[in-house]
């Protein structure tokens, strides 16, 4: 939470919000710039500008608006509102490039405002001949005497004159539609008329665009309203639905008062149509300062809103940014701060270069805001209950137009701000650890999708030839031994899904559930050390045997059905097979494919050899096996690894059967090598197990198939009896798999 304290500090109503943002609005552009664009792309073109901005604008200001009736919008503005909706991390790399931005708008301001002296150098070049010509013998004094006012002053005294400025501007803005020229008395409006080889229009777009980001000025005095849920809406869209409408008509107004030429030519022609001209200069001036005032008031708040939030790496220098007048409670020197870069900005002159760079960075911002609220309607979280509700579509057509019009103005330096903005989020997610990131917001999202995808899944037609596998596995030893938990992983890491649960024998409790919380906290925290992609649970039941027939009948949250339960036993003890040997019939019952991890003190080796062993009685259980070592070797630890299978059968049938398997290789697209299938005819004086024994010494891991009749009949000896090799997984299909 940010921590920008409030006490003592003015507090605002709906009005200052309203002014600056019409102030903010109704600025350097209006006065300085927009006569140029018409000149450049026409008057239809103008107005595709003032429509496409808007769509940006007007679905921000809708999204500001619901967004701030949600939630108690703190110090800081709109980055308070990025920072709660998408994590601090997120938040604080959009954040501090936002504040970059109102930083440099000051400057930006303060340039216009230098560029209304105009007249005033005209005339002191002409009666004392001095030939000075750099607007920056204004613009430097004015930038540090707006730092003086802030420091000294504070926000109230911008506040106040805000009242007076408005008022100026108003007159300014009525006087020159008031006015009339020779060029208007005998030309009717066209709205395709331009110069010839004028600026291209996303150029202009580019230029032309901060005059309609004040949309956003208002919100930057978050910390200092009543009601923000009230002030901020009401004062941000009517600002930002007056800007529009005065946009549209000075446009129609310049088109019908001046030739092209003349808008392409004069940025201040505006002093030629109205009323009275010299009104023009004193309503920028108005206009620029009460923007830079605005700005100057906004920028540092965004920056003590960050170091509120301990976004920077230095406990001291957040302390410092945080400090506060004793008297005023303003961020003194997040002043300072914001003072040096609108000086540097403001040596550079540059108006079009800095109007670029603001644009880049706001569009990021305002994408930012659409793109929450859309992210909000669509995750449908019932906290989400603002009393001003945007509609979703509108959202998303400001978040995407954001992000096309960014790349479509100016390209490289799109591509730079977005490094720029990554590059800050990497330092900062590394000195900021504990901070959320995105997913705050996109739990809900992922929610909403997870669940419409289980259904379409859920009623898709299934096809027994798209088998995968989606396992189940319940052990009571997830903390003493890990090989189940291992093989689980690989087998889900592309291609399957896998499901661990942890069981814990008793009855549900206040205390079992507990334990089964704490118990599934710590499983979290060892498999997130090994990139694991199962789903991890507990199981509080009264026997191994109910905890597996919950698990059975439990919908799987892959949206797929389960279809494979994996038990596990350790050879050194044999200490579940007992209760493998009982659960069989049950797990069979539920038409699952069962598989049986037989672990060793060898492990999994050097995971390098998979070596399937095929006999006689395996037919169904062959193509799941040879399925099983080839989803193996899709996960990354075993991608080294290669495949043998082996099959025993009587000396008449080697050769029918090694074509039969070389073909099954072949057409099964598996990566199996010929030379790596190996038939061996059976001796009279040796018994599978032996032939085994003997052959897979080196294997680390060996896959053989077992059927659910010699369970019956043989019990658990089954699975001995291998005591000269690795882990064994022993496989049982429940009926076969088809390798397409």
């Amino acid at each position: 939470m940010s921590t920008a304290p409030t006490d003592g500090k003015v507090k605002f109503g709906t009005l200052p919000v309203f002014m600056t943002t019409i102030s903010t609005i109704l600025g350097a552009i209006l006065f300085l710039r927009f006569g140029y664009a018409v000149g450049h792309v026409g008057l239809l073109g103008t107005l595709g500008i003032i429509v496409i901005g808007h769509l940006v604008t007007l679905p921000t200001a809708m999204a500001v608006a619901e967004i701030a009736t949600n939630q108690k919008v703190e110090g800081g503005g709109v980055y308070y509102i990025i920072s709660r909706s998408f994590g601090i991390n997120i938040g604080a790399a959009i954040g501090i490039t936002l504040f970059l931005s109102q930083a440099v708008s000051v400057a930006f301001y303060i340039i216009a405002c230098a560029e209304a002296f105009s007249p005033v150098f005209d005339y002191v070049n002409q009666v004392y001949q001095l030939g000075i010509t750099d607007k920056r013998f204004v613009s430097v004094p004015l930038a540090l005497f707006v730092s003086l006012l802030m420091l000294t002053k504070g926000a109230d005294l911008g506040v106040k004159a805000l009242y007076a400025v408005v008022a100026i501007l108003f007159v300014s803005i009525l006087m020159f539609f008031a006015g009339t020229t020779e060029y208007q008395s005998t030309n009717t409006t066209d709205f395709l008329t331009k110069i010839p080889d004028g600026d291209s229009f996303f150029y202009v777009f580019a230029i032309i665009f901060p005059a309609f980001t004040g949309m956003a000025a208002g919100v930057g005095l978050s910390g200092d309203l009543k009601d923000p849920k009230k002030s901020i809406p009401s004062g941000t869209i009517w600002a930002t639905l007056a800007g529009m409408l005065i946009y549209v008509a000075a446009a129609f107004k310049l088109n019908i008062a001046a030739s092209p030429e003349d808008l392409a030519n004069d940025q201040l022609i505006m002093t030629q149509i109205a009323y009275w001209g010299p009104i023009i200069p004193i309503g920028l001036v108005c206009a620029t300062l009460s923007s830079a005032l605005g700005s100057i008031m906004i920028a540092p708040r965004t920056l003590q809103a960050l170091a509120g939030d301990k976004v920077f790496g230095n406990s001291s220098f957040n302390t410092w940014v945080s400090k506060e007048s004793k008297k005023k409670k303003e961020p003194i020197n997040g002043i300072i701060i914001t003072s040096i870069i609108a000086i540097v900005f403001v040596a550079i002159g540059n108006v079009n270069f800095v109007a670029e760079i603001i644009s880049m960075f706001f569009m990021v911002t305002y994408g930012a805001i659409c793109l929450i609220s859309f992210l909000h309607h669509f995750a449908a979280d019932p906290s989400y209950r603002p009393t001003f509700k945007s509609k979703w579509p509108l959202s998303l057509v400001g978040a995407l137009m954001c992000f096309y019009l960014m790349f479509s103005m100016n390209a490289p330096y799109a591509v730079g701000s977005l490094v720029i903005m990554l590059i800050i989020y990497i330092i900062i997610s590394r000195s900021n650890t504990d901070k959320r990131g995105l997913a705050k917001i996109f739990q809900g999202v992922i929610f909403q999708l997870s669940r419409s995808i289980q259904i379409f899944l859920q009623n898709a037609e299934t096809d027994d030839t798209d088998w995968r596998p989606s396992i189940i596995c319940i052990t009571k030893n997830a903390f003493k031994r890990t090989a189940d938990f291992d093989l689980l992983r690989w087998m889900s890491h592309r291609y399957g899904f896998g499901n661990y649960i942890h069981y814990i024998k008793g009855y549900l409790s206040r205390e079992t559930n507990m334990q089964a919380e704490m118990d599934l906290q710590s499983l979290i925290k060892v498999s997130g050390g090994r990139r694991s992609n199962v789903y991890l649970d507990t199981m509080v039941s009264p026997s191994y045997t109910t905890a597996i027939a919950q698990a059975l009948q439990l919908p799987s949250i892959s949206g797929k059905e389960g279809n494979m339960f994996l038990f596990e036993f350790s050879r050194v003890t044999n200490e579940n097979t007992k209760d493998i040997i009982d659960n069989i019939p049950l797990v069979r019952a539920a038409e699952f494919d069962i598989t049986i991890l037989a672990s060793s003190e060898k492990g999994f080796g050097h995971k390098q050899e998979i070596h399937i062993w095929i006999t006689q009685s395996d037919f169904e259980n062959a193509n799941l096996m040879i399925l099983l070592g080839y989803i193996m070797m899709g996960h990354p630890d075993w991608q080294k690894a290669h495949i043998e299978i082996y099959a025993i059968f009587p000396d008449q049938d080697v050769l029918e059967q090694k074509e039969y398997l070389k073909e099954l290789a072949t057409e099964g697209r598996m990566p199996i090598r010929p030379s790596n299938i190996n038939v061996i005819s059976k001796p009279d004086d040796k018994s599978n197990k032996d032939i085994i024994n003997m052959v897979s010494k080196t294997a680390d891991l060996t896959i053989i198939g077992f059927r659910s009749e010699a369970i019956k009949q043989l019990g658990d000896s089954i699975l001995q009896g291998y005591d000269d090799i690795g882990n064994i997984l022993f496989v049982n299909a429940q009926k076969e798999k088809e390798i397409k």
